[in-house]
């Protein structure tokens, strides 16, 4: 006779796409610092790990004053535009992006890779293309 299987049913994979995009949008693009952490909030763990070339911030507060710094230091005009569709499964996402001037050319390229739990961010990676040759 068979045994009933007791094991929990898995979680609905998380929408990937959605979060890695909102991230860009909401966290990496707005220049506001209130919705900025509002956004961070709701998108990243209580303590989450962010690892940069330049080194490594955790907590939601580092993360925010992290982005409110790229943006200002390359301009009013200057955002991350994603390319192409977040793709990821058991916890682990990526998601292709661009960076410049709105009207003018791509400064960096690159890619963040997040390790996503119960729906929420808790480590991202920023990994940047070298430059072009």
């Amino acid at each position: 006779m068979p045994q009933p299987n007791n094991a929990p049913s898995p979680r609905p994979a998380p929408d990937f796409n959605a979060l890695l995009r909102a991230n860009l949008e909401q966290v990496f693009n707005e220049r506001d610092a209130n919705k900025r952490i509002a956004a961070i909030q709701q998108l990243f763990s209580a303590e989450p790990t962010m690892y940069e070339p330049e080194g490594v911030v955790t907590g939601q507060a580092a993360i925010s004053d992290v982005a409110g710094a790229l943006l200002e230091q390359f301009g009013p005009d200057f955002s991350f535009v994603a390319q192409g569709v977040a793709v990821g499964h058991h916890g682990m996402a990526y998601l292709r992006w661009h960076a410049g001037p709105k009207e003018g050319p791509v400064v960096v390229t690159g890619a963040d890779v997040a390790e996503v739990v119960d729906g929420k961010i808790v480590r991202l990676w920023v990994l940047l293309d070298p430059p072009a040759q």
